[in-house]
């Protein structure tokens, strides 16, 4: 299967006092030729002021779907505990039917321990964590099956993580992406960790996009080499400065042409 090679922005909704200046950004970036535009599931800044301004994930998706024309959005990725997996589905399928059918459901396990205990989350451990997500993308993908009216089209699942025994398996299960926070010799070998895992619960690794944050011009057709097609640069408020996702359009067209 030959893919595409595509970039997306996460622009992260921290340190931004107004939310005029992610929705321009949103526009800015469309403008500048992503593929994708992520936010984040957070509920506090991870760098930076740790008390700075910060805005919530999904009600801004919604409004990104809206403001958008042509990109597919999504989280970057959605914590698995923060909320109620069958009514998550049916806003995914909502998010979905604004864009027009360009969302993609972006989750994890969680990991950022604030957000869960001003929240008033569990924490758990990371394997609690992991099993939650388990039992919540099955009762999601039961969930989408039900949901009148239907989504727009299938909503692609993108898996954030790379845990080897239960990550990669639950990816080798749901993901229609995976994502990997891996540098290069990592993410070689876990691949084949994840094609091993696919051919246990028999699903088509190749089938899997392979999606990493944006390892630089230099560094990137390695990655593809490596399978990777997808490629995000992060960006934080107040500035949304996107002088690094121009530079990875411009390599992602200069590298497919």
């Amino acid at each position: 299967m030959s893919r595409p090679v595509r970039i997306g922005v996460q622009l992260q909704p921290q340190h931004a006092p107004d939310y005029g200046l992610i929705r321009d950004a949103v526009r800015r970036s469309e403008d500048a030729g992503v593929d994708i535009v992520f936010n984040w599931d957070h509920f506090y800044p991870l760098y930076g002021d740790p008390e700075g301004a910060h805005f919530e994930c999904w009600t801004m998706l919604a409004a990104i779907a809206e403001q958008t024309e042509r990109v597919e959005l999504g989280a970057l990725v959605t914590g698995g505990g923060y909320r109620n997996p069958d009514l998550l589905a049916d806003m995914a399928r909502t998010v979905d039917h604004i864009s027009g059918g360009r969302f993609i459901l972006g989750i994890g396990a969680g990991w950022f321990e604030k957000d869960y205990e001003r929240y008033g989350y569990e924490f758990g451990t990371a394997g609690s964590r992991l099993d939650l997500l388990k039992d919540y993308l099955a009762r999601i993908t039961d969930r989408l099956a039900k949901l009148n009216p239907q989504p727009v089209r299938d909503i692609p699942i993108l898996i954030g993580g790379g845990g080897e025994k239960k990550t990669l398996r639950l990816a080798a299960q749901y993901a229609d992406i995976w994502h990997s926070f891996a540098d290069l010799e990592v993410l070689q070998r876990k691949s084949g960790i994840l094609a091993d895992h696919c051919a246990a619960v028999g699903t088509d690794p190749v089938a899997i996009e392979k999606s990493v944050d944006w390892p630089g011009a230099d560094k990137a057709a390695a990655f593809v080499a490596a399978g990777a097609t997808l490629f995000t640069v992060g960006v934080g408020g107040p500035d949304y400065n996107l002088e690094g996702v121009q530079q990875a359009v411009a390599w992602r067209d200069k590298f497919s042409a």
